[in-house]
Order: C-alpha cells, then structure tokens, then sequence
C-alpha cells in the first residue's frame, strides 16, 4: 500500500468511516515502509485513532423494542456479534412458529426475542452488582453474549422442525455455532454450566432465566392473551445470590407464583393451542412427504432453495457434520414457504393437497381426550375417513391421521430450583415457601392425547 493510498484513504471523515477495520493495519504497512516520514507517521497515527473512534461510536447503538422501550447496546464487541450473519438470521424465522394462523399478531421474530432477553440479562446483571456481587467485565461481556446467541441453533419455524433438520436439539447446535464464532471461552462456559459461577448460568437457563422472562412478556405482548402477563421488571428486582445459587428475595415470592401458573396457562392457550398443534402436523407431513417421494427417486428439487434441498435429499443429518451445518446456516422461515408454494403446484397429488392446504389455513382437525387413542380408534377413524383421493391405508395413517401427545409441567423438581431467600437468611424451595403453589401442584404433569385428521 502507497503512501498516498493510506492518506487518501483517512482524508475525509466517510472514507474514515469506510477502513474503521483496517485503521492498525494500515498503520503497521506506513511503519514498515516508512524511512524518512514521520510527520506523515504522525499523521496517519492520528486518523487511525480517529477512525478507530468513529467505529466505537457508531457501534452505540439503541434499539427501539414494542415491549421494553429503548434497548441500548451496551458494547462494540455485543454489535458485532448482533452483526453477525448467524444472528441476523433469526430476524427471518418467527418467534412462535405457525401460531400466528391462531393470533395474527404474533409475527415478532427470535431476533427480537435473542434482544430482549439480553435487555433482562443486562438488567439482571446490574441489580446483582448493586447487591454487592462480584461480577467482572468479562463476565458481564460473556454472560451478554451467551444469552444473545442461545438461540442461534433453531432452525425454520422454530421447535415445530426441532429434530427435522438434526439429531440433536437446538441448544447443542447453538453450543457448535457458538464455536464457529468464536467467542470466548467464558462464553461457551457459562451457556454450558460449566463456569464456576453457576448463577450466571441460572441467568441464561433455569426455571426464572432471562430467556423465559422474555418469551412470556414477548409472546403475550404479540399475541394478546393476557394470562401471560408477569411481573418481569419485579422478579428482575428480587434477583439475589446465595451460595453461589440464583434466589430470589421473599418480597417477590407472589411474583413468581405468577410467572409460574402464567406459564402453565401460555402453554394450554398458545404454544400448544390446538390449531397450533394441527398447523405444526401439517407442516412436518408435508415435510415427511416431500422427503419420502424424494427417496423414490421424484424431483422435488426444482426452484428451492439448496440449503433445503440437502435436508430434503439427505435426511436428518448429526451436528458433526460440517457441510450440514453450514447449509443450515442458509435456512429460514422463507425456504419453508417457497418450497411449499412450489410444491402446492407438484404432480404429486399428496405432496400438492398438503401443500395446498397450509397455505389456505385448511389445517385440519385435533380431537382431544385424557387417554390415550387406543388402535381400534385409530381404525375406526380410517374407515370413516372421506377418501375422495383414493389414498391407500398406508397414505392415511402417515400423512392424514396421526395420533401422539402433548404434556406440560408447571415445574421441575429434577432441574434447578426457585429458592426463596427470607431475611432471616434461611432459604426454602418455592413449594415450601408458597402458601398457593404446593409440591403436589407443581409435581402434576397434564398430559392430553389427539388426533389429527386432514380431510
């Protein structure tokens, strides 16, 4: 690089602004080749700082969130891991999936959501330093990054395909792409509770993490049902630390039964609505279908994309496989829907219909019960079922009438545990400390069996 190219090129403020990355190494090339110019030096010195600054400050940005307010971001190293093209991904493949047929509000996206919930942890963060606990800038740094990605390894439509696409869940895929970025060890540590301070961990993933905060104020905020609305910025508040264990104070406890039992009935009204549950059968059939006619030898490949496409002609694929992963890298929701919109015209009448159906919200039908649907159900459905397609029984059972189940626990006693902290310093679990939430509540398991069937 000339003398003058590197003058040039910090002669104005926006070509600055252009080379803020390559400030030092312009510097070291004028070094290098520099005899008798150190006036030049000097000067070429003084623009890389103040390009360097320029980058700095540009990177302070702020945010404007529907739900929180004005998002700051708190860094230059948080920016560019927001920049980043595995993050920006999430902005294409929608918080709740198909929900949005149910509540046409709920369009908000992970990227939203990966933001809010490093607002809470950045919060979460501060009132624990206010409380006297030691937490360093790297901590803190690390701590904001884990929780930013932990979201990074889900995939089209979020946990509708969670084990299309992979073997293992999504959080072991975000493990891998944490890698791949390369953030820090601390990082990976933290979001893989392996760090010596475990609270942090609590922070990013445990029965009141930041990310659950979130997703409850978030898909609440979107969808208008107000049985999800918590008390975040109180809970965030109660926040506290015993023996190296996320606690929440005891002014706080009647905040938690709430967030616990909002929980309970976001699961039963949203996620696991029934016209959800029937969209999400939908889509995988299509799925299974498109990839079963593609095992026969069928072209469906035609004007999709080819990060699909490899899922489509190579099956379920490990996270230890490279060139897998770098193709997920290149899916979102949008490759869902062009490919159904595509198929919807195919010459395969099952894979057309399927198609067809979704995209007109024909989704089908749930029946519900408390037990499960015994074989001669299940038959009995076949033989009423309006085989206007002349569909074999084989075609029935797998692509228009499934049977399986739904469960859902307002609480964990395997995992970690919300402690109470009372101002005496004894600590209680919150079965033993809530005069509402008892053990044999919080230990029910609901489980309720369906039936799907496509006409």
């Amino acid at each position: 690089m000339a003398f003058r190219d590197v003058e040039m090129a910090f002669d104005s403020y926006e070509m600055a602004f252009r080379h803020y990355e390559m400030p030092s190494r312009i510097y070291e090339l004028a070094q290098k080749n520099s005899t008798n110019s150190h006036v030049f030096l000097k000067k070429v010195q003084k623009k890389c700082i103040f390009a360097t600054m320029i980058n700095i400050l540009n990177k302070k940005k702020i945010v404007n969130d529907p739900v929180y307010g004005f998002i700051n971001i708190p860094n230059e190293r948080i920016f560019d891991l927001i920049e980043h093209r595995f993050v920006q991904r999430l902005r294409r493949i929608k918080q709740l999936g198909l929900s949005n047929l149910v509540y046409p509000g709920a369009e908000h996206t992970r990227f939203a959501h990966a933001l809010g919930a490093m607002f809470l942890m950045n919060q979460a963060l501060d009132v624990l330093r206010q409380k006297s606990q030691i937490i360093t800038d790297q901590e803190y740094d690390s701590s904001l990054s884990a929780i930013l990605l932990h979201d990074i390894g889900h995939g089209p439509f979020s946990h509708c395909l969670e084990h299309f696409f992979f073997e293992e869940s999504h959080e072991e895929l975000s493990l891998k792409l944490m890698k791949m970025i390369g953030v820090s060890q601390i990082t990976i540590d933290i979001f893989s509770n392996n760090y010596e301070k475990k609270f942090l961990h609590q922070l990013v993933s445990s029965q009141v993490d930041t990310d659950r905060l979130d997703y409850l104020t978030r898909d609440s905020f979107f969808t208008g049902v107000s049985e999800g609305v918590i008390g975040t910025e109180r809970i965030i508040k109660m926040l506290s630390v015993a023996n190296d264990e996320l606690v929440i104070d005891q002014k706080g406890i009647y905040s938690i039964e709430k967030f616990i039992i909002s929980r309970r009935l976001m699961y039963w009204q949203v996620y696991l609505h029934k016209a959800v549950i029937a969209s999400d059968c939908l889509l995988l059939t299509i799925l299974k279908r498109a990839r079963d006619i593609s095992e026969k030898g069928v072209n469906i490949s035609e004007s999709i994309s080819p990060a699909l496409r490899y899922f489509i002609e190579n099956g379920r694929c490990s996270i230890n496989n490279e060139c897998a992963v770098e193709m997920f890298t290149l899916l979102d929701d949008s490759d869902i829907w062009s490919a159904i919109k595509t198929w919807s015209l195919h010459n395969d009448k099952i894979l057309s219909y399927l198609s067809k159906s979704l995209i007109s919200r024909h989704v089908g039908k749930m029946i519900i019960q408390d037990k499960p649907f015994t074989e001669e159900d299940i038959t009995g459905y076949i033989e009423k079922y309006d085989n206007k397609n002349s569909l074999t029984e084989q075609e029935i059972r797998r692509y228009f009438i499934i049977s399986d189940e739904v469960k859902n626990k307002a609480y964990s006693f395997k995992d970690d545990k919300i402690n109470i902290l009372f101002k005496n310093g004894e600590i209680k679990e919150i079965c033993d400390a809530s005069d509402q939430l008892d053990k044999s509540f919080l230990s029910k398991e609901i489980k309720k069996y369906y039936l799907y069937q496509l006409a």
